[in-house]
């Protein structure tokens, strides 16, 4: 069996066993095989479905079609292949700069994660919240998992590195976080062994009731410089201390109901008390007034103490009782004090000097000016003398 090409025929094989068509049909399928595969091969460089190998499987078609034993269009075959090569070359060079994007995308990823985890070791410890960043590093690691087991290959001299980064800042980090609650469970064990005292100091002044109130504030000042634990210790601490103090302030409400309760009856009396004195603000002789404030006085004090909101009203309203009759009291004495009468009677006769003057002046005025000027002095003068009064 000959097929013929372009440098002329060339003998593909025989078919000893079978008639000549069934020979031309054995070598067609040969070469359909051929065609077929650089058909697929075709349609996956096409749709960018090829994989790395795609060079190597050029080149193995390249050398099928050298000689092969196959009937058909074969330099037409040979040139489809050729312009494959082409294609598999500017795709593998695609593919290759895909691959190195993909690993530098790939190392950027785990120096993106590195780079959390050192800030994240660096943080001041005053600023740490612990939970939050242990989180924080879980998810940091499973990052770096997921990225190791599917992500693109990164060379192993530049992932070493990168863990080994990691692992130094996620270790310091362990080592300042154990540090730091060793710390503070010493913290808590001092802490609640001082307030432990205080809390058993506190619970032995319940048999004192009121009188034990003094006492228990200076334990709350003890209390407040004693530390702080845990939230949850120091709030179960505190809870029992301040039971301990409710029980002593319990008394002391029992105390102050039972003491207002008595007050109360004291508020009664005071109030009628009260309505005798009003009278007192109508009288303007000031001695009576003081007779009967005096006797007000004594009932009042007589009765003792009121209810502390009603302490106010009721002091008010005897005090502008006491003010009226005070003030009654500076006026007699403001007008029988002898050095003020004399100086009053002294200008109360220059006073009367004067309008008669005035008065004289006015008669024997001649123009309506002079007469309305001295009217008016008359007028300022005459008021003065009234204010003096007899």
């Amino acid at each position: 069996m000959y097929v013929r090409e372009n440098e002329g025929e060339r003998a593909v094989g025989s078919f000893p066993d079978g008639t000549p068509e069934e020979a031309l049909a054995y070598f067609e399928r040969k070469f359909a095989d051929l065609a077929g595969a650089v058909t697929l091969l075709e349609a996956r460089i096409a749709r960018g479905t090829a994989d790395a190998s795609v060079a190597g499987t050029v080149a193995k078609l390249q050398e099928q079609l050298v000689e092969p034993a196959a009937v058909g269009n074969i330099d037409a075959l040979r040139g489809r292949v050729a312009k494959l090569a082409e294609k598999a070359a500017a795709f593998g060079e695609q593919q290759q700069q895909e691959r190195e994007a993909a690993k530098e995308e790939a190392l950027a990823k785990r120096e993106a994660i590195v780079t959390e985890a050192e800030q994240l070791a660096a943080q001041p410890e005053a600023s740490i919240r612990w939970k939050d960043t242990s989180t924080a590093f879980e998810r940091l690691f499973t990052e770096w998992q997921n990225a190791q087991r599917s992500g693109p290959h990164v060379p192993k001299q530049q992932a070493d590195a990168l863990w080994k980064r990691f692992r130094a800042a996620r270790q310091s980090f362990d080592t300042a976080r154990r540090a730091h609650f060793s710390q503070m469970d010493a913290n808590n064990k001092d802490v609640k062994s001082r307030k432990e005292r205080l809390i058993a100091s506190a619970e032995a002044l319940a048999d004192r009731g009121l009188d034990g109130i003094p006492a228990y504030r200076n334990l709350l000042d003890e209390w407040k410089q004693a530390g702080r634990a845990s939230r949850k210790l120091d709030d179960q601490l505190w809870a029992r201390f301040k039971a301990a103090g409710d029980v002593l302030y319990q008394a002391k409400a029992e105390e102050v109901a039972q003491t207002n309760e008595e007050y109360q009856e004291n508020l009664v009396a005071k109030q009628a008390i009260l309505e005798d004195a009003t009278p007192i603000l109508e009288i303007t002789d000031h001695a009576a007034a003081r007779k009967q404030l005096t006797a007000v006085q004594l009932r009042w004090d007589e009765v003792g103490r009121v209810p502390r909101e009603s302490l106010r009203d009721t002091e008010g309203q005897l005090r502008r009782v006491e003010d009226h009759v005070k003030s009654l009291e500076e006026e007699h004495w403001r007008k029988s004090n002898p050095e003020t009468k004399a100086r009053s009677e002294g200008l109360r006769g220059q006073l009367e000097a004067s309008i008669a003057e005035l008065e004289a002046e006015i008669a024997a005025a001649k123009d309506a000016k002079s007469k309305a000027s001295a009217e008016d002095k008359l007028a300022t003068q005459k008021s003065w003398l009234a204010a003096l009064g007899d």
